[in-house]
C-alpha cells in the first residue's frame, strides 16, 4: 500500500511539472497578460531589450515547491530605463536578472515587495538583480531604491551602485503586523559606492523606524560587500529588535552600523576595513541586549558617533525612539588592530545623562602602535564591567581595570595577526556567554594575513567580496578623450565645447580679452588654462551674464594658471554652481591662478547644488569685492550643506572688500561629517569686511583645520574667524599669525594650539 502511494506521488508531481511553461514577453502589456495567467511553476521570460517607462506589477501566486519565476532572457540584457518601477504583491515569486540604469522611480520605490497597501508581498525574491545610478532627478526628491514589507522575503546576489538622491537606498518596513517578525534575508549583496549625501537620509540599510522600535524585526543582513559607503555617519541603522548583522565586509565605509532603536540585536563575525580612510567607523551601541561580538575592526579611523566602537549615553525616562540607555550590552571576542580612540557615554549632555549599566565589555584585542588613547570618557564608566582585554603596551593611557596591556606583535606572513606574550586567550569568551555566540570568529581570524603587509590583506579581505552581488554585473569604466583646443575668442570657446561634450577637455585660452553674454555652461570634465605672462581680461554685457562659468551638475571645473582681470565685468561671481537642484555632484579646483579687481564673489553655491570638493591651491585674488567664497543657502535647519571637502592652501587675499569665506550648515542632525575645512598656509593682507561680518565666518561646520595663515591688518577691532555651532564639531586652530588684526571667536569644539 506505501508502495502504491509512492507511486501515486511521483507521478503526481511529475503530471504538474509537465503542465508548467515558459511563457516569453517583450513588452508590459504581454508581461500584465502573463502575471494574471501564470500558474504554480512556470517561467515568466522577458525578452532581452530596453523596457522604458514601465511599472511591472507582479501578482502571482506560487508554491514554496513551485515558485513562480519572472526572469530576463538573458541576465542584465533586460534593461529598465526611465521613469520604471517593480511591485511585488504576491507570493513565492522568484524575479531574477533585471538591469535597472539610465532612469529614476520618482517618489516611489525602484523595487517594493508590496502592489497595494493590501497586496503585500511573502515569500518572494529578487536576486541577480543590478540598479545602477537609478537617482531622481532632484537631490532632495527621497525614495527607496528597494522597499520590503510582508514576511520571509528575500534580496539577494544584487548589485546596488550609486545611490545619490535623498532617501535609503534599502528600508525594511514594519507599519503593521504582517510585515513584524518578518524573518527577511538580505544576503550575498553587493553595495557599491555611495558619495556623501550632505544630509540625513543616505543610510544603505534601514530595518525599521522610530515610530516601530519596540517591534521586532528579525531581518538577516549576511555576507554582503560593503564599499565606499559614505552617504551618512549611519551605513546600516538598526530602529527595531532582533535582527542579525554577520559576516558581512564593510570596505572603507564613512560610517557606521548603528544599533539607533530597538533592542537585542546581534552584530557578528563582521570585518570593517577602514585602511586607515578618514571616518571610517565601526559600530554605535544604543538600547538594551546589544551583542556585538567576533568581529574586526582594522584602521578604523573614525571619531564622535563613528568611532570604530561607540557606546552612547541614554536620557532619562526616554522615550523608545530617542535615546533609550544602553544596558544588558555584550561587547566581546572583537580585534581591534591600530583603530582611532573609542568612545565610551558618547553623546553626553545636559539630556543625554543616562551612563551605559551592564555592560559585558570582555577579551577584546587592541593592538595600536600609533594612538596614545584606548578611549574616552564622556562620563562615569563605573557600571560597565571590563574584564580580560588586551591592549598594546605603547597605549599610554591609564586604563581602567579589565585591561591589560600586553607585548603584542604584528609578525610578517603570519596567519594570526597579533601574537600574544601572554597566557590570556583572546578567543574564548567566558562560558556563560558562548551559548549567544555559535559562529568563528570573522571568518576565523586565521584567515586574516600578517596585518603588516596592506596588499596581502586587501587582496585577501577582496576575496571575501566572492560571490557578492549580481554574476553578470561588472563596472564599466568610463573612458573620455583627453583633447586640448586653443581658443582665440568666446565664439571658439562655445563652439569647442559644443563639439566636445563627451570628452575631457582642456581648453587654452590664447587672446587677451574674451567677452560673455551669458554664463559658459560647464556639463564635462573641463580644465581652461592659459600659458600668458600678461593679464587675460574678461568682460560681461550688462545685466546679461550672472556668472562666468555655470557648472552644470556633475560637471567637473579646474582653473589652471590663469592670470584674470574682472573689472569689466558685471557678475555676481566668477562661479556658480547648478541652481536646478540636481542629484548630481560636480568639482571645482583652482590653481595657481591670478585674480584681479573681482567685482563679485569667486565662487558661489546655489541651494541644494552639492560638490565632493572645491579645492583652491597657490592661487592669489586682488582687489576682490565682496563674500570670495559663499556657500550659505542651505537655510532650512536639517542639516543640509553644499561641499562636503573645502580646501583653501597657500593662496592670497590682497584688500579684500568683504568675507574670505562664509559657510552654512545649519539645523542640529549629527548624521553627517561635512563640511571639511582645510585653510592652510595663506596670507592674508588689508583684508575687510563690513558692519559685523566675520573674514572667515563657519557655521555648524563639522570639521576644520586653519593653521600656519597669516594675517595682516584684517579686520582690526572686528572679528577675523567666527565659530558657530549647534552640534558637537572638531576643529583645530594652530600657529597662525596675525598681525594688526582682529579677533578670532571660537568655542568649546575649538582646539586652539600655540
Amino acid at each position: 500500500m506505501k508502495k502504491t502511494l509512492l507511486l501515486w506521488f511521483l507521478l503526481f508531481q511529475i503530471n504538474l511539472c509537465a503542465f508548467t511553461r515558459d511563457i516569453w514577453v517583450a513588452n508590459l502589456n504581454e508581461l500584465n497578460r502573463a502575471n494574471k495567467d501564470a500558474a504554480p511553476g512556470d517561467c515568466i521570460i522577458l525578452r532581452n531589450g530596453t523596457w522604458e517607462n514601465v511599472k511591472i506589477v507582479l501578482t502571482g501566486t506560487g508554491t514554496k515547491e513551485q515558485p513562480i519565476r519572472i526572469k530576463a532572457e538573458t541576465p542584465g540584457q533586460v534593461r529598465i530605463t526611465g521613469q520604471s518601477a517593480l511591485r511585488i504583491g504576491g507570493s513565492y515569486l522568484v524575479v531574477e536578472g533585471l538591469y535597472f540604469v539610465s532612469g529614476f522611480s520618482g517618489g516611489e520605490s525602484v523595487i517594493q515587495f508590496r502592489h497595494t497597501s493590501d497586496q503585500i508581498a511573502n515569500n518572494c525574491r529578487v536576486t541577480n538583480t543590478t540598479i545602477l545610478d537609478f537617482n531622481n532627478p532632484k537631490r532632495l526628491q527621497d525614495n527607496y531604491w528597494i522597499a520590503l514589507y510582508g514576511k520571509n522575503n528575500r534580496v539577494d546576489h544584487c548589485s546596488f551602485v550609486d545611490k545619490k538622491n535623498l532617501g535609503v537606498l534599502l528600508a525594511v518596513i514594519l507599519d503593521d503586523e504582517r510585515s513584524r517578525e518578518n524573518f527577511h534575508s538580505i544576503d550575498h549583496n553587493y553595495f557599491g559606492k555611495r558619495a556623501p549625501l550632505a544630509s540625513n537620509a543616505g543610510e544603505i540599510i534601514r530595518v525599521g523606524v522610530s515610530e516601530h522600535c519596540q517591534f521586532n524585526s528579525n531581518t538577516q543582513i549576511v555576507d554582503n560587500y560593503f564599499e565606499h559607503c559614505d552617504g551618512e555617519g549611519e551605513i546600516i541603522s538598526i530602529k527595531s529588535g532582533q535582527n542579525v548583522v554577520r559576516n558581512n565586509f564593510f570596505n572603507e565605509c564613512q560610517g557606521s552600523v548603528v544599533l539607533r532603536h530597538g533592542n537585542y540585536n546581534v552584530i557578528e563575525n563582521n570585518i570593517f576595513y577602514g585602511n586607515n580612510k578618514i571616518g571610517t567607523g565601526g559600530v554605535r551601541v544604543i538600547n538594551k541586549g546589544q551583542w556585538v561580538v567576533n568581529n574586526i575592526f582594522y584602521k578604523c579611523r573614525g571619531w564622535g558617533f563613528r568611532a570604530p566602537l561607540s557606546i552612547m549615553n541614554g536620557i532619562f525616562n526616554s522615550p523608545a525612539n530617542r535615546y533609550v540607555e544602553v544596558s544588558e550590552a555584550v561587547i566581546s571576542n572583537n580585534l581591534f588592530f591600530e583603530c582611532s580612540p573609542m568612545g565610551f557615554c558618547e553623546g553626553s549632555d545636559a539630556e543625554r545623562t543616562i551612563q551605559p549599566h551592564e555592560v559585558t565589555f570582555a577579551n577584546n584585542v587592541f593592538y595600536n602602535t600609533t594612538d596614545s588613547l584606548l578611549y574616552f570618557e564622556f562620563d562615569d564608566i563605573s557600571r560597565m564591567q571590563f574584564s580580560g582585554n588586551l591592549v598594546s603596551n605603547r597605549i599610554q593611557q591609564k586604563l581602567t581595570g579589565g585591561f591589560s596591556k600586553a607585548a603584542l606583535a604584528s609578525p610578517r606572513n603570519q596567519p594570526f595577526p597579533v601574537s600574544f606574550n601572554t597566557k590570556a586567550s583572546p578567543n574564548k569568551l567566558p562560558d556563560s556567554l558562548i551559548p549567544l555566540s555559535k559562529t568563528k570568529l570573522a571568518g576565523s581570524l586565521s584567515d586574516v594575513p600578517g596585518l603588516s603587509d596592506t596588499e596581502t590583506i586587501r587582496s585577501r579581505f577582496a576575496q571575501r567580496a566572492t560571490g557578492q552581488g549580481a554574476n553578470w554585473y561588472k563596472p564599466i569604466p568610463i573612458t573620455q578623450q583627453q583633447v586640448t583646443v586653443r581658443c582665440q575668442s568666446t565664439k571658439d570657446i562655445l563652439q569647442t565645447l559644443t563639439k566636445h561634450k563627451q570628452d575631457a577637455l582642456t581648453i587654452v585660452l590664447t587672446s587677451d580679452q574674451y567677452s560673455f553674454e551669458q554664463p559658459l555652461l560647464i556639463d564635462q570634465p573641463l580644465v581652461i588654462t592659459s600659458s600668458q605672462n600678461k593679464p587675460i581680461r574678461f568682460s560681461t554685457t550688462t545685466g546679461k551674464a550672472m556668472a562666468i562659468f555655470q557648472q552644470i551638475a556633475g560637471s567637473s571645473l579646474t582653473l589652471n594658471k590663469l592670470l584674470v582681470n574682472l573689472e569689466s565685468t558685471s557678475t555676481s561671481t566668477l562661479v556658480q554652481s547648478d541652481t536646478s537642484g540636481s542629484s548630481e555632484h560636480s568639482q571645482f579646483k583652482m590653481h595657481q591662478c591670478i585674480i584681479l579687481n573681482n567685482p563679485g564673489r569667486v565662487f558661489t553655491a546655489a541651494r541644494t547644488s552639492i560638490y565632493d570638493s572645491i579645492v583652491i591651491s597657490g592661487s592669489t585674488f586682488i582687489n576682490g569685492k565682496g563674500t570670495s567664497f559663499q556657500l550659505i543657502e542651505e537655510t532650512d535647519n536639517k542639516g543640509y550643506y553644499n561641499v562636503e571637502n573645502l580646501t583653501i592652501t597657500e593662496s592670497k587675499f590682497t584688500n579684500q572688500d568683504g568675507p574670505v569665506l562664509a559657510i552654512l550648515r545649519s539645523g542640529r542632525d549629527e548624521s553627517t561629517m561635512g563640511p571639511k575645512l582645510i585653510f592652510s598656509k595663506n596670507q592674508l593682507d588689508n583684508c575687510q569686511t563690513r558692519g559685523d561680518q566675520a573674514l572667515i565666518d563657519l557655521k555648524g561646520i563639522q570639521l576644520t583645520l586653519i593653521e600656519n595663515n597669516r594675517f595682516n591688518s584684517c579686520n582690526k577691532e572686528k572679528t577675523i574667524i567666527q565659530y558657530t555651532d549647534w552640534v558637537r564639531a572638531t576643529h583645530t586652530l594652530k600657529n597662525n599669525t596675525l598681525i594688526q588684526s582682529g579677533r578670532v571667536n571660537t568655542n568649546q569644539y575649538v582646539r586652539l594650539i600655540k
